[in-house]
Order: C-alpha cells, then sequence, then structure tokens
C-alpha cells in the first residue's frame, strides 16, 4: 500500500549522544576516515562506510541502540574526542590566517558559484567532473581556512541513477530526494521564517526559493530551492533535475543560480555575520548572470552602468572549464531580452546593455545567440583554464574577444585542477603513510617503505575492489531480470592477482569509452593471455539525451556480457563518488583515452595516482603537464588525422594494445627473487611520493587564492566609485580615439651587415614616430615586439620592449618613441611595434582588446634581420 503522504520524523538523541547531530550535518565527515568509523560503531551492520549517510543513520537506529551507546563509556570516549577535533578544526587558524600574520593583503571573503557541487555521495548534486571538482575546491578551501561560500542549486531529483536493461541499455531513474533527509539545514529568518529569494518573471509573475545550507567543514554551501509552495507548478519544477529540460528551463536555472544565489549570500551574511565576499568566483559560465546582479545592485548606489561593470569585473574571477565551443550554454538572444529589462528581472538595467555583454561579437559568432561563456569572460577582469594544455586551448578559443592579439596574449590563464586527497585517499594507504610519515599526497618518505609492504597493500586494495566488483555486478545482474540460478559465474569474476586497469568517467563520445573495442580479438587476447592475463573494470553514465552515448554503453556492455570474457571484464552502472572511492585504489592502472586536446583536465587519474595506481593516458589535460615515465605511459597520438577518424581511432587503439602488451603487463608480472614486480613498485613510489604533491586540490586552491583571489580583491579595493566612474570614462575615451592611433614611422639604428644579417649581442636603437590623437602618451604603451621568426615572418618566442617618449609632439602631431632592442640570439629573426592602451588599473595590457600596428605588420612580422 502506497502512502498518500510522505514527511520526515526526526530521532530524539539522548543528551550524551547530542554532538552526534552536530557530527552528522558537517559533511566533514566525509573526509574524516575517525568520524566515519564512529558512525559506523553507532550501526556495526552498516558496512559500506563510504556509502553511510550519518544523517539517515541517526534516523533508522533504533531507540534502544541510541540508549545502549549514551550508556557505552568507550564509545562516550569516541564521540568526545571526535567532537573536539571537529571544534579545533573549525576554529583554530589555518593556512590562510597563517598568510594573513604574515601581512598578505588576502579578500575578506570569497563566494563560489557552481551549478552542481560532488562533496559526498549522501548529498547527490553532481554529474561528473565539474561538480566533483567543485566540491573537492571546498573541501581543501575549509582544510586551508579560505573563507569561501559555495553557492549552487538544490535539484530535488539531482542527477539519474543509472541500471542497465537486459540487453544492455542504460535506463535512468531520479528518485526523489527530501532535503530533509540530507545533512542540509534550512537558512531561516530571526523570527524563524525560511529566508528566500524572489526573481521576477514576464508577465507579473515570480520565482520564489528557498536556501538549504550544508556544511563542507569551515565552508557554508548555500543551495537554492525552487520546490515552494508560492511557485506555480512551472516555476517549483525550475530546480528538478541536473541539467534537465529546455531552453527556457535551463535559462531560469542558470538565472537563479547567478541572480538569486548573489541575494542568497547577501542573505546569509545579513544573518550570520560573515563577511561579505570580495571576490566572487564563476565556475564555468552556468552562473555568469552573477555579474548582472552585482551591476544592479551598484547601479542602485548611483554608479552608472559602465563603472558599475567596472568595479564588478576588478572583483570577478572566471573559471572556464570546456576546450570545445560546443560545450558553453548559448541562448536565443531573444529568449534572453524576454526575462530582463523592466517587465523582467534586473529592472533598470539597460536589457539592450546585458545582451552585449553576450553577444558573439568575433568572426564566426552568431549574433542572435546570447553566449554564457563570453558574458563571464567580458564581466571577469582574470580568467583561466584548468590546466596548461587547457589554457592554451582556451586562449585559441576566445582568441576573437582580442583581435589583433596572438592567442598567446589573450588573458587566460591557467590553475591546473587537483583533488582532495583526504577525500580519495584509501584508508589502508593513509595508515600506510602515517606509519612512514606524511599526510595525504604528501609522502615524500615513500622511498622508506619496504617493497613488501607496498606491494601487499597493493594486492589488499585489488582484492577489495574485486570484492565490491562482485557484488555491485550481482546486483546489476538482479536489475537486469537475471535470476539467483544464473549467476553463479559472477563467484569467478575478476581476480585479485591479476592486472587491473580502470576506466570510469562521463560517456560524451570526445572520451571514447570504446577505443578499447576498435580490435576485439587483440582486446580478448590481452584479457586471456596465459601468462600475462589483464582485466578490465569500466563504469559511466551517459547523458539521457546522449543516445549516441548510450550506444556506447550498450556497446561495452555486451562485450562484457561475453562468456569468453566477462571474468576478465566488467561494466559497473552507476558510476558515483562510493563506487570510484573503491575503484581508483584498487586499480592498478588508470586509463584515458580522449581525444587531445578535448580533456580540459581529467581529474580520475589524479585520484588513482594518489591511491598508487599508474596512470595510461593520451597526453591531454594534467596528463601532458606531469607525464613522466615515472608515473606511467603515454598512448601516442595521431592528431593529424583529426579528419579521418576511423584511421585515428585505429591507429591510437593499436597504440593503446601494444603499450599494454609490450611495457605494462611486462613489467607487473616481471617478478624478481623475492617474488615482487621490483621495477613496478618502484613506479608505484614515484607516483606516491613525487606525483602525489602536484596533484593535489590544497596546491589548485592556494594557487587561485595568490595569483586570482588576492590580486582580484586588490584591483576591487581600488574602485571605490568614484575611481570606477574614472576608469569607465577613460576606457570609453581611449575606445572613441583609438581609430585615430596609428604607427607612422619605424627605423633602426643598428650595425648591420651589407647583407642585413646582425651579430649575436648587437643592440638595435628603434625610433618610432606614433599618432595618438587625441590621447596622451600616458594613455598609452609603446612596444616593441621581437623573436625568432617563421618562413612567413610571424614571431614566435617573443619578448616586449617598451619604448619610452623621446620629446614632445613633431610638426605633424606625431609623438617619437625610442629603446634600445638586444639581440640575444641566433637565426631568423624579427620584430614590429605596436602601441596598446595603458592604465595602472588594467590587468593586461591586452584587456580593451585594443592594438595599433604599422601597416606592414598587420598580419606578419616586420624588419627581419638574419644571422
Amino acid at each position: 500500500m502506497k502512502a498518500i503522504r510522505r514527511f520526515t520524523v526526526r530521532p530524539v538523541l539522548p543528551d550524551p549522544l547530542r554532538p552526534l547531530s552536530d557530527l552528522a550535518h558537517n559533511l566533514r565527515w566525509s573526509w574524516h576516515t575517525e568520524t566515519r568509523e564512529l558512525f559506523q560503531a553507532v550501526e556495526p551492520e552498516v558496512r559500506r562506510t563510504a556509502e553511510c549517510d550519518p544523517v539517515r543513520l541517526l534516523g533508522a537506529v533504533s531507540a534502544g541502540r541510541l540508549a545502549e551507546l549514551a550508556r557505552d563509556e568507550k564509545f562516550l570516549h569516541r564521540l568526545a574526542e571526535a567532537s573536539q577535533d571537529l571544534r579545533d578544526y573549525l576554529d583554530g587558524p589555518r593556512w590562510y590566517q597563517e598568510q594573513q600574520e604574515l601581512g598578505a593583503e588576502l579578500p575578506a571573503a570569497v563566494a563560489y558559484f557552481s551549478p552542481e557541487f560532488g562533496v559526498t555521495a549522501a548529498l547527490p548534486q553532481y554529474s561528473g567532473g565539474l561538480g566533483i571538482l567543485a566540491g573537492d575546491h571546498l573541501k581543501a578551501a575549509s582544510d586551508l581556512g579560505v573563507p569561501l561560500i559555495g553557492v549552487g542549486l538544490l535539484y530535488r531529483h539531482g542527477y539519474f541513477r543509472q541500471s542497465l536493461s537486459r540487453d544492455g541499455w542504460q535506463q535512468e531513474h531520479y528518485p526523489v530526494l527530501d532535503p530533509n533527509e540530507l545533512p542540509l539545514a534550512l537558512l531561516r529568518e530571526a523570527d524563524g521564517t525560511p529566508s528566500r529569494v524572489v526573481l521576477a518573471l514576464p508577465g507579473g509573475r515570480s520565482l520564489h526559493a528557498h536556501i538549504w545550507q550544508a556544511r563542507v567543514g569551515r565552508v557554508p554551501l548555500l543551495m537554492l530551492d525552487s520546490d515552494v509552495e508560492e511557485n506555480a507548478p512551472g516555476e517549483r519544477e525550475v530546480t528538478d533535475r541536473l541539467y534537465g529540460g529546455g531552453s527556457e528551463h535551463r535559462l531560469f536555472q542558470e538565472m537563479l543560480l547567478g541572480i538569486g544565489g548573489v541575494r542568497a549570500v547577501r542573505t546569509y551574511c545579513r544573518l550570520t555575520g560573515h563577511p561579505e565576499p570580495e571576490v566572487f568566483h564563476t565556475n564555468e559560465g552556468h552562473a555568469g548572470f552573477l555579474g548582472l546582479e552585482r551591476i544592479r545592485e551598484l547601479s542602485g548606489s548611483g554608479l552608472d552602468f559602465d563603472s558599475a561593470v567596472e568595479a564588478v569585473r576588478a572583483g570577478t574571477v572566471f573559471t572556464t572549464h570546456t576546450p570545445v565551443p560546443a560545450g558553453i550554454d548559448r541562448f536565443d538572444r531573444e529568449l534572453v531580452a524576454r526575462h530582463f529589462g523592466d517587465d523582467g528581472e534586473l529592472p533598470g538595467v539597460c536589457a539592450e546593455r546585458i545582451l552585449q555583454l553576450g553577444t558573439e561579437t568575433y568572426p564566426g559568432g552568431e549574433p542572435g545567440l546570447f553566449n554564457m561563456a563570453v558574458m563571464g569572460l567580458r564581466l571577469a577582469q582574470r580568467a583561466n583554464g584548468v590546466s596548461t594544455l587547457h589554457g592554451a586551448v582556451s586562449r585559441e578559443m576566445f582568441a576573437g574577444l582580442w583581435p589583433g592579439f596572438d592567442p598567446a596574449e589573450v588573458p587566460v590563464t591557467s590553475v591546473t585542477n587537483g583533488v582532495h586527497a583526504p577525500t580519495w585517499v584509501a584508508p589502508e594507504v593513509f595508515r600506510l603513510r602515517s606509519r612512514y610519515g606524511g599526510a595525504p599526497g604528501r609522502w615524500e618518505s615513500a622511498a622508506g617503505v619496504p617493497d613488501r609492504e607496498l606491494w601487499d597493500l597493493r594486492r589488499s586494495l585489488r582484492g577489495q575492489l574485486v570484492t565490491e566488483v562482485r557484488e555491485r555486478l550481482h546486483a546489476s545482474w538482479r536489475v537486469r531480470g537475471a535470476e539467483p540460478a544464473e549467476l553463479g559465474w559472477i563467484d569467478s569474476v575478476l581476480d585479485p592477482d591479476v592486472l587491473t586497469i580502470g576506466f570510469a568517467r562521463r560517456v560524451p563520445s570526445y572520451k571514447r569509452l570504446t577505443l578499447m573495442l576498435r580490435d576485439r580479438e587483440r582486446l580478448t587476447e590481452l584479457l586471456l593471455h596465459p601468462t600475462r592475463p589483464v582485466q578490465i573494470v569500466v563504469a559511466g553514465k551517459a547523458h539521457p539525451a546522449d543516445d549516441g552515448g548510450k550506444r556506447l554503453v550498450r556497446e561495452l556492455v555486451r562485450f562484457s556480457d561475453d562468456p569468453r570474457v566477462r571474468h576478465r571484464i566488467v561494466f559497473l552502472p552507476d558510476y558515483g563518488m562510493a563506487m570510484a572511492q573503491k575503484l581508483y585504489p584498487g586499480c592498478d592502472v588508470w586509463l584515458n583515452n580522449p581525444l587531445r586536446p578535448l580533456e580540459a583536465c581529467g581529474t580520475s587519474g589524479m585520484k588513482a595516482a594518489l591511491n598508487g595506481c599508474l596512470n595510461l593516458s593520451v597526453l591531454d589535460g594534467w596528463w601532458d603537464e606531469w607525464f613522466e615515465p615515472d608515473f606511467g605511459w603515454a598512448i601516442p597520438t595521431a592528431d593529424g588525422l583529426a579528419q579521418d577518424e576511423d584511421r585515428r581511432d585505429d591507429l591510437e587503439a593499436a597504440a593503446l594494445y601494444e603499450l599494454i602488451e609490450d611495457r605494462v603487463a611486462p613489467r607487473f608480472y616481471d617478478r624478481g627473487g623475492e617474488g615482487l614486480p621490483e621495477r613496478w613498485i618502484e613506479m608505484v613510489r614515484r607516483t606516491l611520493g613525487t606525483l602525489g604533491p602536484k596533484v593535489l586540490a590544497d596546491r589548485m586552491v592556494c594557487e587561485y587564492v595568490e595569483r586570482l583571489y588576492a590580486p582580484a580583491a586588490h584591483a576591487r579595493r581600488a574602485l571605490e566609485p568614484g575611481t570606477a566612474r574614472r576608469l569607465a570614462d577613460w576606457k570609453a575615451r581611449v575606445r572613441a580615439a583609438w581609430p585615430r592611433v596609428a604607427v607612422d614611422h619605424v627605423e633602426a639604428v643598428a650595425p648591420t651587415a651589407a647583407d642585413g644579417s646582425a651579430e649575436l649581442g648587437a643592440t638595435l636603437l628603434l625610433r618610432v614616430r606614433v599618432a595618438l590623437g587625441v590621447l596622451e602618451p600616458d594613455d598609452v604603451e609603446v612596444q616593441a615586439v621581437a623573436g625568432r621568426v617563421d618562413a612567413a615572418d610571424g614571431i614566435s618566442d617573443a619578448q616586449l620592449f617598451p619604448l619610452k617618449p623621446a620629446g614632445g609632439q613633431d610638426m605633424e602631431g606625431r609623438w617619437l618613441y625610442e629603446g634600445p632592442l638586444a639581440l640575444d640570439r641566433t637565426g631568423p629573426y624579427g620584430y614590429t611595434v605596436r602601441v596598446l592602451p595603458a592604465h595602472p588599473l588594467l590587468a593586461t595590457g591586452a584587456e580593451l582588446g585594443l592594438v595599433a600596428l604599422p601597416p606592414e605588420a598587420a598580419g606578419d612580422g616586420a624588419g627581419v634581420l638574419m644571422r
């Protein structure tokens, strides 16, 4: 019989057990082993600590068991220790506070906006790497003491749960999430009523949202929920599921995340006394509308639109995660126009100016679309990609927004992602590290661990994975309709002594889930090799609307169903954090074979590495940056065959098979005198001791603080209203005057030979005459750009040489600039001259996208010298 109404009955904890509630409602338990073990002791039958949700656990434990625990002195002692440890963690100074004591000028607070957050399986508000990265960012910020406020949406159905049909087709399920059963608390006003934010919609409608708070260690995570009674049915469903619905539905979600998120932050700070953020960090373009809300706030305090834009830009950081234009949210321009202006949200802010912020003004752009990433870049003075390679790809992709500049000068830097070691390091690895001196991810003493202990650890973790896989595979087949009598074969699936390869991630086509299937007979030979067999564990979800991805899943599943190989290759449905925390430690090799360079970063291999798993990957994302033969293997790529996809995939699959057969498997099975694979163990040791510290989220967050947050806070403080107005006026004046700025004449005084060559170490004296129109020398910077040149006279390895004014204007109103140009390299060499806008409050000379070049250098280099 089905209930007609559902509600939550909260447990009443005996007084001695009250600290359990605080421990359960702070998500630090998700990465704090001792606290998880404490909750496991509450109800010993709960074996899966990775999946244990303490809030649900406390709601399910019997009153009798609670009374028993309240009399258990040993348990109460553990509870007191855990409670005190949490208080010390929350209140004590950490890295950020130490930097402030040393005099670092850091922001009072940072607001971090993301459409998804993967903090724990108990709070399923993530779909893949973007959300897991956001969760790790919050956890690392908490560990470091960074005063961060996370902002997202609360999806009542989360992302989908995945199962398989009998023939291997992906099935999606959307279980309803009750916030009262999650580790969340409703933000309330002083009188106890729920706090809310309200957005205006066309036609006099409104979108209301409650604000739920999760505590991620020291970091509050605010999550907006539209499922409230004040909303009409359509508006109640705005936060129904992650990445669901049509274009208008997505627009509503992103308006609520950005605009409503800023209002939620203001409400939270008002109620709690938390410092107001000086820096707003937009994790991908989904939250880009936050900049518009901040413009509205400043416009209400008297700043005009352009001045407000300058103030907002100064304090905004934008992180892009996509290496392809197709991955960016773009809305119909008319749809956006309909929801802003006097009849919608942000009244008083000119809708046409809003539309200009998201217009694709570069060659090939579509003027009828509103691009969220373009708006994000225009409203952020600082932007970054998520690996060194992705930074370069992003500069190429967005170069059209800065015409006249080489991609290398596009103001998009990079901060390579990292992962939160306490979340992803297996407890067994942590305990071994503790015995030999080292913290999660920082194990400089790994060299001192005996080979036998390291190998026994790896075998134990592999054995745990085998057990996990068999249980999950059995459950999956039962859902697929199999009877228990059909499933005896599962007891022999995988072997704890066989080389184990893992592959788990989302399933868009570029990640190439089925590359391993290009030559099925070759793969079968690897799986069934008589002396060096390989076994593979695969998991991944295709987007519900991606039938192509679903076909890839079914193709892999059908291969793994073959009785010849099903004991050596398995597909596990419903990939998520709980599964990942078993999968990464238990694999010997982590496989990643995306189409280069379409993997922005790819952090799954980082999590595996922290557990001593070696990487076997295409040189893309972070692996392109940190690959060394000590840490794993690089799969060769056929980048030049992008137009012949089949040929490219055949070549790269063949290279993958060859690597596994000739290098990976022999190294794993090549045993020394004591029966140990000594060379393999040494690679594990190097991965743990040398690669591990590089891939940490605390390294990543420290970089954000030092390279982006602190400069953004400094820039924002400098732009008090009067300064913001003056900067906006200056930019308007420069833009209006720029058509009359020109490089009229360039001459070089140099000790050159008759053939036009010059000696290494010589110095040119450049004299340049520049027309500035109504601008003054203080408004510009004149530079020589020099370096090696290619056959088309394009300059590479460019160096910048500033030129200085040498006197006043000549009779024709031109200014003379001079400066030396040192010839410090041999070979084909060239230079050109350019004029850029210059102002103390610009982050880079490319910020305005304005540059003046000599006519002969508009497309190529000039003044080539040979030596």
